[in-house]
């Protein structure tokens, strides 16, 4: 905690505490209760102080003393309730503390509300004399949140995920290291598991407990149990464990060895061996490197010759400082040198991590341009001018306006680790995993939905923006030969995708993408669109016929109808035609899907008896999923009760021009479609698949239907059994329709057909 914070809760401790005394009307218990709750304060012990500032206000809800200071207690544990009790602090009492502006700038900031944590800043440095030295942190703290409006309106492309409750916890988390394989994590914790955290944080006797109230941090491990999960952590204490705080560094030399952090002298840094499945008694590194004054975090180079280390030895103002030192003919460390003032700041310069090849330098500061607290940096080497280049933000999201530090990366250098006190986190600091977001490949077709033919020709455009708003476009044209189309689109966000034809716009839908962290991800994308091929206009001569509520029994009109199509078909013996089964949306989609089957069924009979070749007829069911109007009136759903008949065209043919019945040569023609025959369910889909599991469904006739769908909806399997038992079994896959059936007199049929 910075001077001017302590100066700042030591005034307001004071005036709180005064004020308390000066309320005769206050009972005696809520003021020895608030006596208490303000003597953690004052020793920074928050998370202690906070039970009995909210025991005050559960007698006293407009105790604002309370609130203002139960408030900035919070600011460590929850910013948006410490944001509710400051404010709500200083509406029942503006005058609640001389203070109030800066707190309420300060949590203003933390909750990203950079331009009224400016204001209050600004309007509490009007209270201050001109020589006030808080003015010259003032004016930090000001500039601190120009910074981090600018760095949060322009944001990068990086997912950041928190590593879950199995690794953090209510307090801190920190220090993150992986090893050589990704498969171990150690990490340092303030939690509960730490040893020798027994009883409450507000005991004073408690020897867990450090001077700021916090239970002592400890080491642990976890081993890896895939990408998302992870082990329960093993405390590493044994050996590793001193009176103090001990924190995670670094391994190296295959593993074998781990720098650390041990609260000896101000701060040192140690290293331990492994020893079979545990690490050896920390040993000291040198006096180039230690010293009576505080070193906090190190990193050694993969050859091992070269360490760097932030130490607060050289400063006068008692800040940290990054310098390096290398090993000496020895074997041990020489006299450090700084990095410079390209790197070190006036202010706090801490964890410095190079990446694998040496040429980039990763670091937390508190100096720079910082949004608040430390932010992580990195830096590149110029290797002609054997010097640091001027360090850069890594902007937000891996930055916020608190502390964002220990950035380590994967072994692969594909990822990264950090520690940061983020809202949404589990309470105090949690270690997190930064991933950029990567490109994914997104293809599929385009369909009518009108008919279920593939478009080809067709022009998509995907349009969205860039985490800072700048724009994307991505544009593919569907194959003349097979009506595929593929992009390659940044992944983690909504595209609006216009689909066109011939230069005229057919409609733009939304699609959502979600986010990869790998440039292999493939996603399928199917397009149905309102297009109708003009070069269809000879399906006018097939009309549909529709049926009754629950039934496929032919009407006479319909036959008439049939009789119709028989004729064009028998002029044509070069046609082959597809019979569609629809329905309304009065039952289930899986009873739906048998009904429309059955109806395209009875056409597909009666075209068979009328001397139709079944080799030029299929039939596919769609059950409720291609309406022909809303399903809002009975008028809407008789023309959703119906069979429609769509000519079936060679990949690259075009329609034909057709002879009207009773012309032409009088064939049942040799086509190369097949007929099902049998109850199958439809391949294509243009609403809501299937729902995944099993159902059973009784029709009206007396037949028994079966059903199974797999998770992904991807295979769907359908038994039938009529009553007078003939037998059918039908399996989709991915297009794919493979059926067997028995009818009424035990004769057999196989078919198999691909629906694309």
């Amino acid at each position: 905690m910075d001077n001017l914070v302590r100066r700042l809760l030591k005034a307001s401790c004071t005036f709180a505490l005064a004020a308390a005394v000066a309320q005769p009307a206050l009972a005696q218990s809520t003021r020895k209760t608030l006596k208490t709750a303000n003597k953690f304060f004052d020793q920074e012990n928050y998370r202690a102080s906070i039970p009995f500032y909210e025991q005050v206000l559960a007698k006293e809800p407009n105790n604002a003393l309370a609130l203002f200071r139960a408030g900035i207690s919070y600011m460590s544990f929850d910013k948006e309730k410490a944001s509710d009790y400051i404010y709500k602090a200083q509406r029942l009492k503006p005058k609640v503390s001389k203070d109030v502006e800066y707190w309420l700038g300060r949590v203003d900031h933390l909750n990203y509300n950079f331009d009224e944590a400016i204001q209050h800043f600004q309007a509490y440095n009007t209270t201050l004399k001109k020589n006030d030295t808080r003015k010259v942190a003032l004016a930090q703290l000001i500039q601190h949140s120009k910074n981090a409006k600018i760095q949060f309106n322009s944001p990068k492309d990086i997912f950041v995920k928190n590593l879950g409750p199995t690794i953090n916890t209510a307090f801190s988390e920190h220090s993150p290291v992986i090893s050589n394989d990704d498969k171990l994590l150690l990490f340092t914790s303030r939690g509960e598991n730490v040893t020798g955290a027994t009883g409450s944080v507000a005991n004073p006797k408690n020897k867990s407990i450090a001077a700021d109230g916090e239970y002592y941090e400890d080491i642990f491990e976890a081993k890896r149990i895939d990408d998302e999960n992870w082990e329960k952590p093993r405390s590493l204490s044994g050996a590793l464990n001193g009176k103090g705080h001990d924190a995670s560094i670094q391994v190296f030399d295959n593993d074998t060895k781990m720098l650390m952090y041990r609260q000896d002298e101000n701060g040192d840094i140690f290293y331990s061996e492994k020893g079979g499945t545990d690490w050896t008694e920390p040993k000291k590194l040198n006096n180039n490197i230690n010293s009576k004054a505080f070193e906090s975090d190190a990193y050694i180079t993969p050859d091992g010759l070269t360490i760097y280390f932030s130490t607060s030895k050289y400063s006068d103002q008692n800040t940290l400082d990054i310098y390096y030192a290398t090993r000496q003919a020895g074997g041990d460390w020489g006299t450090p040198k700084s990095l410079g003032n390209v790197i070190n700041t006036p202010f706090d310069d801490d964890s410095p991590y190079l990446s694998k090849d040496g040429k980039t330098l990763y670091f937390s500061s508190r100096g720079h341009n910082t949004m608040g607290g430390y932010d992580i940096f990195k830096s590149e080497f110029d290797s002609v001018g054997r010097t640091w280049g001027r360090p850069e933000n890594m902007g937000y999201p891996v930055n916020t306006p608190d502390d964002d530090t220990y950035y380590r990366l994967s072994p692969d250098g594909s990822y990264a680790y950090l520690s940061s006190y983020r809202i949404g986190g589990y309470g105090e600091k949690d270690i997190y995993t930064i991933n950029y977001i990567k490109n994914a490949i997104i293809r599929g077709k385009v369909y009518s939905l009108r008919d279920s033919t593939v478009i080809p020709g067709v022009e998509l455009v995907f349009s969205g923006t860039q985490a800072d708003k700048t724009a994307l476009s991505y544009r593919d044209v569907t194959k003349p030969e097979t009506g595929d189309y593929q992009v390659n689109v940044l992944s983690g966000r909504t595209y609006q995708v216009a689909v066109s034809k011939d230069g005229k716009n057919i409609e733009t839908q939304e699609f959502a993408v979600p986010i990869s962290t790998n440039d292999s991800t493939v996603i399928e994308k199917n397009f149905y669109v309102p297009y109708v091929d003009t070069t269809n206009a000879n399906l006018a001569q097939f009309k549909k016929i529709y049926f009754d509520t629950d039934k496929y029994k032919l009407r006479p009109e319909s036959i008439k109808e049939l009789n119709n199509i028989s004729g064009i078909l028998k002029a044509n013996p070069g046609i082959n035609i597809s019979i569609e089964g629809h329905c309304d949306s009065r039952n289930t989609d899986e009873y739906n899907i048998v009904l429309g089957q059955n109806r395209a069924d009875a056409a597909y009979n009666y075209l068979k008896k009328n001397g139709i070749a079944e080799t030029r007829l299929t039939t596919v069911s769609y059950g409720e999923r291609k309406p022909a109007a809303t399903n809002d009136s009975p008028e809407n759903m008789q023309l959703n009760r119906r069979v429609e008949f769509r000519v079936i065209l060679k990949e690259g043919e075009t329609m034909p021009t057709m002879n009207p019945a009773g012309t032409g040569a009088s064939s049942t023609g040799s086509g190369t479609s097949t007929s099902t025959g049998t109850s199958t369910s439809g391949s294509t889909r243009t609403t809501a698949p299937l729902q995944p599991g099993k159902s059973k469904v009784k029709m009206a006739d007396g037949t028994k239907v079966k059903t199974k769908v797999d998770e992904d909806s991807d295979k769907v399997k359908v038994k039938a059994k009529g009553a007078n038992g003939e037998e059918s079994k039908t399996k989709t896959k991915e297009g794919t329709i493979d059926a067997k059936t028995k009818d009424a007199n035990g004769e057999k049929t196989k078919v198999k057909t691909d629906n694309d």
